[in-house]
């Protein structure tokens, strides 16, 4: 291992070949593909009968569109130089791909919660897609654009101070870091945003399996449990699926430790259904399923997702021992977030498909960007900076990162007016796609 001094003179020699100001500009390159067509090319091996419903929630507003378009903009940044300083990426850093869970001692953390596209990249790839979505974030939400700009100064700047913090922490110390959910309540200085910080909490730490149980389930007839039927977004799994998950069951059992095997196989299986989730994910495959342990009121939700190639693979050379992408997926969230679900696996289904699970509500919440007025968004902002420099630190050279971003605020100001050139960018990709769906060339299903 190198000593600190050879690892900072390492990220300050990035310097020479990307500066931190040459983050700044965004012009698009002359061969670069059409939004629609990448998007299309993403989905030619999900479920047909679920693309209209991905294409009509992307359609809905410009944020949407950026949340569902990481391939797009994957491309894009792939486009131009990179620092080479590599972390463990997210891959899909937007604003609504932080938020609130449980760690396995019950505790309510902040940090990243979705890993589907997470692969070992360039650290400024995250930082620009958590940049450009505020930007597009506050547009939404009917902020100027010198009040989107202030909100992604404020988060860079979080990112780049914690990160060099960080820095001149030991190894544990950087391990163990992690962000109390409780502790962010006295640094909100209006008494209104602690109040909406609050009912945040409290909806998290209600959000349980048993919670679940009486929203998603119901007696049948004959006082068995099952999941309700709420199509297109929650279908019974059918007599074939229902099989093939079983069948996975055993699979997927031998990737947790051993104790956590031992906890598992105390439940029994109830129910099975089709899931329908989030907005980029839609069209891969994904179920849930109902397990029962001491009793009917001891009910344990797993989410079974389809885990297909990240969209940054195409653009990095191989990294890592990731051939399995669910294996990517479970060690890129073990080795980001501060505290993992116990019951996070992976395996292979029929037809040669990965997939990963883990449970499906263990205290999650995420806050409701819309709307935010633009005070909220920037402190909301800020702590999505300061999360993302925490899982960079443990999975990249953060004495590097933090030499490469220094004391000065040059990288801030590059990245926020990156962020505002992108977003215009993406505005006219989500107008691409509205043209598309106009023009009968892609079918949406609008409002789902």
């Amino acid at each position: 291992m190198s000593s600190p001094t050879e690892r900072a003179a390492q990220g300050k020699r990035a310097r020479k070949y990307v500066s931190r100001s040459s983050h700044a500009p965004w012009i698009p390159a002359a061969d670069r593909p059409d939004p629609v067509v990448v998007l299309e090319r993403q989905g030619a091996d999900r479920l047909p009968d679920l693309l209209p419903l991905r294409y009509g929630r992307m359609a809905a507003s410009p944020f949407s569109f950026l949340r569902g378009a990481a391939a797009v903009m994957a491309a894009d940044l792939a486009a131009i130089p990179h620092t080479g300083l590599t972390v463990q990426l997210c891959g899909d850093a937007h604003l609504l791909n932080f938020g609130l869970f449980a760690s396995p001692e019950r505790s309510l953390l902040f940090d990243l919660n979705d890993f589907d596209e997470t692969y070992p990249g360039p650290f400024e790839w995250d930082v620009k897609r958590l940049a450009a979505s505020i930007v597009v974030a506050a547009r939404d939400n009917g902020h100027s654009d010198k009040q989107a700009h202030r909100a992604v100064l404020d988060s860079v700047a979080a990112y780049r101070t914690n990160m060099r913090r960080l820095a001149g922490l030991g190894e544990l110390a950087v391990w163990y870091e992690r962000i109390d959910a409780h502790e962010l309540l006295p640094l909100i200085r209006s008494a209104r945003h602690r109040r909406r910080a609050e009912h945040t909490l409290g909806q998290a730490t209600r959000r349980t399996s048993l919670h679940a149980l009486a929203k998603l389930t119901e007696l049948t007839p004959d006082g068995r449990r099952r999941i309700v039927h709420d199509p297109p977004l929650l279908e019974p799994a059918g007599v074939t699926d229902a099989a093939a998950i079983r069948k996975m069951f055993g699979d997927y059992r031998s990737t947790l430790a051993e104790e956590r095997r031992r906890l598992l196989d105390r439940y029994r299986f109830v129910d099975a259904a089709r899931k329908v989730v989030g907005v980029g994910s839609v069209g891969t495959r994904c179920f849930v399923i109902l397990l029962s342990g001491r009793d009917a009121d001891d009910p344990l939700f797993l989410q079974i997702k389809e885990a297909t190639r990240s969209v940054i693979e195409e653009h990095i050379p191989y990294h890592g021992p990731y051939l399995h992408p669910g294996h990517r997926v479970v060690s890129g969230q073990r080795l980001l977030q501060a505290a993992g679900d116990i019951f996070l696996g992976w395996m292979t289904g029929p037809q040669g498909r990965a997939f990963y699970w883990r449970q499906l509500r263990d205290m999650k919440g995420s806050a409701d960007v819309a709307g935010m007025p633009p005070d909220a968004l920037l402190a909301y902002a800020r702590l999505c900076g300061t999360a993302l420099s925490r899982a960079h630190a443990r999975s990249g050279d953060r004495i590097a990162l933090a030499a490469y971003l220094g004391g000065a605020d040059t990288f801030d100001r590059a990245i926020a007016a990156f962020a505002l050139r992108y977003a215009d960018q993406s505005a006219a990709d989500h107008a691409t796609l509205r043209r598309a769906v106009s023009a009968g060339l892609l079918t949406a299903t609008p409002g789902a």
